[in-house]
């Protein structure tokens, strides 16, 4: 199966084209009596991981990325396409884990993106292109009360919040401030930060994910650009800089990590191996042992896998599915 020219969003810094061919995944096999429910091409889903059943919890025909759990487990925020097929329709909304009650928290002409809940769950951080640059803003989880955090004067991406930090990307680097936007401090210096090549993104650092107990910061660094796909390794990095790790060393274009709630295993996704799609979900442990796709073989190959995060006791992944056609 063809994928050519297919957009996806690797970061909330820029929309990346990534032109990929051919397709790995097998067919569902006549013995298995396990489906993926579809009704729209795009979709959250539930994969639980003992049985491999998946469940459909809310769909739509418009594009949706950036899928986040509430820190109390009970809902969703992520960004949406409404109104129109460009990022200037993208908005950020919320749904229950049920598929009920879904909110569109923004109403404008410019990109909202890349939601994150505050600890209490109050509030949302989520980035917003009104002007020159896309900045970090805070609005309250109904969606009133917007205000803007934190503008560095270039772009400022990829936000994670956990107790009264922030980290997020800045200038192809990871780096953290205070909830209140103060403090900014960098955390990592990756080579040839911001440098353009022939992949989708500068080289550089993105998506930035504080582990659950606070002590380091998990994200992805383009290290190879041999291809338009790039290729993103995996790596640890304590919240004082120091002791940075790299997990993994595949060459394969992969990242929007998440970690599990008891900070043991890592889910993300591979987009491409080599010229090939994949768009799987990936997990591996903490410290990159155990490296598999735990992608159920009777996922149809034109259903693709984009951002996936754990559920609130780990025994399932959600994640955002398109159909493609």
């Amino acid at each position: 199966m063809n994928r050519d020219n297919r957009a996806i969003l690797i970061s909330g810094l820029f929309i990346c084209l990534i032109f990929i061919s051919g397709c790995t995944k097998e067919s569902a096999t006549e013995s298995s009596n396990l489906i993926v429910p579809h009704e729209e091409r795009w979709g959250i889903y539930s994969l639980n991981r003992a049985s491999e059943e998946v469940q459909l919890l809310y769909s739509s025909t418009q594009q949706m990325v950036g899928l986040r759990l509430s820190n109390d487990g009970t809902r969703f925020a992520f960004a949406h396409r409404i109104d129109g097929d460009s990022m200037h329709y993208e908005e950020i909304c919320t749904v229950d884990i049920d598929g009920s009650n879904f909110e569109r928290l923004n109403q404008n002409n410019h990109m909202d993106t890349y939601p994150s809940w505050s600890p209490d769950d109050s509030q949302i951080a989520y980035l917003s292109w009104p002007g020159a640059t896309l900045d970090i803003y805070l609005m309250n989880s109904d969606g009133t009360g917007v205000s803007l955090l934190y503008d560095s004067g270039s772009h400022d991406a990829d936000i994670d919040w956990l107790n009264d930090k922030i980290t997020y990307t800045q200038d192809s680097q990871i780096w953290m401030m205070d909830d209140d936007g103060s403090n900014p401090t960098q955390i990592t210096d990756p080579p040839n930060a911001g440098q353009w090549g022939n992949a989708n993104l500068p080289f550089g650092d993105y998506d930035p994910r504080f582990h659950p107990d606070g002590t380091k910061i998990v994200f992805e660094r383009l290290v190879d650009d041999s291809s338009v796909h790039g290729n993103y390794e995996i790596f640890t990095i304590d919240t004082d800089g120091s002791n940075e790790i790299q997990l993994t060393n595949t060459g394969y274009s992969q990242g929007l990590q998440s970690w599990s709630h008891d900070g043991s295993e890592l889910v993300f996704i591979v987009a491409a191996i080599g010229t090939t799609g994949q768009y799987d979900i990936y997990m591996m442990n903490a410290d990159g042992s155990d490296y598999r796709n735990v992608t159920p073989t009777y996922f149809p190959p034109e259903f693709l896998c984009h951002k996936a995060v754990f559920s609130s006791d780990d025994s399932s992944i959600y994640f955002i599915g398109e159909w493609w056609e």
